[in-house]
């Protein structure tokens, strides 16, 4: 601008054009209907421009004042196009944030490396700001929403500031499906508008469907605004500064500080869980932490199953299952979130709101998972895994032998026994849905697939067996409020510390637990026919022997408790024993043919002892007093009637 008014002040005309066009080389606008314009029009004509984008005067103006309050240099509003995408891509392979990979190896796939402040959700800097602070409840931080309010307008102001402001349209769901919903996001991160693409539908197809509409809030900046001159991070965050803040009443979300895919992809945890729960308690529906397969059997028999587990307990691995008994199939609908809501036939019928898949990588390879990596085998963002000199990808548990050198992802020489993590323990792949092998026909039905049964599993080495199912919904919502599980690396802290996770949510819920546990018992109250609720099981993949070795091989073979889960759902094929906690699995009609496990090992695995679960009572009597006045008379019933149980069977046994 200075070099524009000298040239003018001095009449050099020819200096007055050079000084415009840079300016507007570095000012630029673009959207899908609009390809040059006149920077200081664009600021006066603002809403204009953003008419021929969108007839929604609520979107209009919502980023309008977003604009305006975060001064950002230039805006992009997003069309969902390949060509966008692809120039999205480019453009971070020129700023150094994406690595082009070896495309012998790995067509059209990047490795982005994070800022090592920034590298999993942040549980204590996440915020569920509803009216109420007693709506939040103990499992959630609280702060009174205007004063966070506040706080973000000071965060916000000016920080996009050097820096493109993108606006996302995208939708949860199928598009147009009367189960999906449709949210916007702004943000200044190009890593996040190139996942977002990968993780929802996206773009101007979602404008259509909007149409005038209400549609959830989504506002993100990494935080980090750019003064004139300043050189960019390749990964800008503010990773001491963080915020990730959810309205549930007013359907709005807010995240500052971090370009982390569970903090800065607000579709993901924060849409499609923590705000999509408070919806579904207000609509009578489940927005829950659950992949969705289908099971089809030797007979050409299908049920479909959604199956609740922590992060990073073996979820894609279960919902890409490649199976290990001859004749039965499983295919993938999600392998991390699952609406349910009940059809015209009155059975419950789920959705995947994703389109794509952010998985764990460590521990994923060809033994583990085989459809995993032909899904990630092109087209993917693999975030903060190691790099080999032949530009590929490498993670621990990828090969059983190390290489002999290697980038780990924190850009430094890595070798065997180098005491450094090649792979960071929480890095990730992000890939469409569309890819994998075996996606199910249906994954993309708009009326979503009928659930036959619901499972929930953890990560615990001892006490609860590897498989049992509920004596009824009531019963089955009480193991769902009683799931324990130790701690991963897909949230910061400590891991291996046994901490209450109930419904695998206690992360992800956008209101108080307790009021969870009664609508979930609500549920079952009002199901349109009872008798076609979901059976509900337990799972456990992870119980250890003695000397600390994992007494079930796991992978393929889980494929033999999804057969028993499977035939249980019709009460005919297979035979239980009762127990004080539900029905564990006959082995004499539990199918171990070709399996290596000695019958002492099942009895290990599928062992009750009073004992045990008496103390883990405990530790779930000890969450339930948190509640106060929440607790479900419901669960208090089912609490009561289990504890007399397992004392009556203890001292029968005695």
């Amino acid at each position: 601008v200075r070099a524009f008014w000298c040239a003018m002040l001095s009449r050099n005309q020819s200096l007055a054009g050079a000084s415009l066009r840079s300016l507007y080389k570095r000012l630029c606008f673009s959207a899908p209907s609009i390809q040059k314009r006149d920077y200081f029009e664009f600021f006066t004509n603002r809403e204009r421009y953003l008419r021929n984008w969108t007839s929604n005067q609520k979107l209009i103006d919502w980023v309008d004042r977003q604009i305006k309050l975060c001064d950002p240099d230039k805006l992009h509003l997003c069309d969902g196009s390949e060509a966008e995408y692809q120039e999205i891509l480019n453009n971070m392979v020129q700023a150094g944030t994406l690595i082009p990979l070896n495309p012998e190896k790995r067509p059209n796939s990047y490795l982005a490396r994070s800022d090592k402040g920034d590298v999993a959700r942040v549980e204590e800097r996440t915020y569920i700001c509803s009216e109420s602070e007693s709506d939040a409840g103990p499992t959630n931080n609280w702060m009174d929403p205007d004063k966070m309010n506040v706080t973000l307008d000071k965060l916000f102001r000016g920080s996009m500031r050097g820096r493109t402001l993108y606006v996302v349209p995208f939708s949860m769901g199928p598009v147009g499906s009367p189960l999906s919903y449709i949210g916007v996001q702004i943000t200044d991160s190009p890593y996040v508008v190139a996942s977002m693409r990968t993780m929802t539908r996206m773009g101007s197809s979602v404008l259509e469907a909007l149409d005038d509409k209400e549609f959830v809030h989504c506002l993100h900046s990494v935080g980090k605004p750019l003064s004139r001159g300043e050189e960019d991070s390749t990964w800008p965050c503010n990773p001491d500064n963080k915020y990730i803040v959810h309205f549930p009443e007013q359907r709005s979300i807010v995240s500052y500080g971090s370009g982390y895919g569970g903090n800065a992809l607000l579709g993901k945890k924060c849409f499609a869980l923590r705000i999509a729960s408070a919806i579904a308690r207000d609509e009578g529906w489940l927005a829950e932490h659950m992949l969705i397969l289908g099971i089809t059997n030797p007979q050409g028999e299908k049920k479909y199953f959604c199956a609740a587990f922590p992060s990073a307990c073996g979820k894609t691995n279960l919902a890409m299952l490649l199976p290990k008994i001859p004749g039965w199939k499983v295919e993938c609908v999600g392998d991390d979130i699952a609406w349910m809501k009940f059809g015209e036939d009155g059975r419950l019928y789920a959705i995947n709101p994703e389109a794509g898949f952010f998985g764990v990588a460590p521990g994923t390879s060809y033994d583990s998972n085989p459809n995993a990596m032909e899904t990630i085998s092109k087209n993917t963002i693999f975030t903060n895994v190691a790099l080999t000199p032949d530009g590929d990808v490498w993670w621990e548990g990828k090969t059983s032998e190390q290489p002999p050198k290697l980038k780990n992802w924190l850009r430094r020489d890595w070798y065997p026994d180098c005491g450094e993590d090649a792979a960071h323990p929480n890095s990730r792949f992000t890939v469409p849905a569309a890819q994998c092998p075996v996606i199910d026909s249906n994954w993309e039905s708009k009326t979503g697939v009928p659930i036959s049964g619901i499972i929930f599993g953890g990560r615990r080495s001892s006490v609860v067996p590897l498989v049992y199912q509920s004596f009824d919904w009531a019963h089955g919502t009480y193991v769902g409020a009683t799931m324990n599980s130790e701690t991963t690396a897909a949230a910061s802290g400590k891991r291996g510390v046994l901490r209450p996770d109930p419904f695998a949510m206690k992360p992800f819920l956008g209101y108080h637990v307790g009021d969870h546990f009664n609508h979930w018992l609500n549920i079952g109250k009002n199901a349109p026919d009872a008798s076609k609720l979901p059976q509900i099981f337990h799972v456990n993949w992870f119980r250890k022997s003695t000397s600390g070795k994992f007494l079930w091989p796991g992978f393929g073979e889980n494929t033999r408790v999804l057969k028993w889960i499977f035939e249980r759902c019709d009460h005919k094929h297979t035979s239980a024993i009762k127990t004080p906690i539900g029905y564990v699995p006959d082995l004499n009609d539990f199918d171990l043919s070709g399996l290596d496990v000695s019958n002492e090992t099942m009895k290990e695995l599928l062992r009750v002892d009073e004992n045990d679960w008496l103390a883990d009572f405990g530790r779930h009597k000890e969450f339930f007093n948190t509640l106060g006045g929440k607790l479900p008379e419901g669960i208090t019933k089912q609490m009561d009637e289990q504890h007399k149980r397992l004392t009556e069977a203890k001292a029968k046994h005695h």
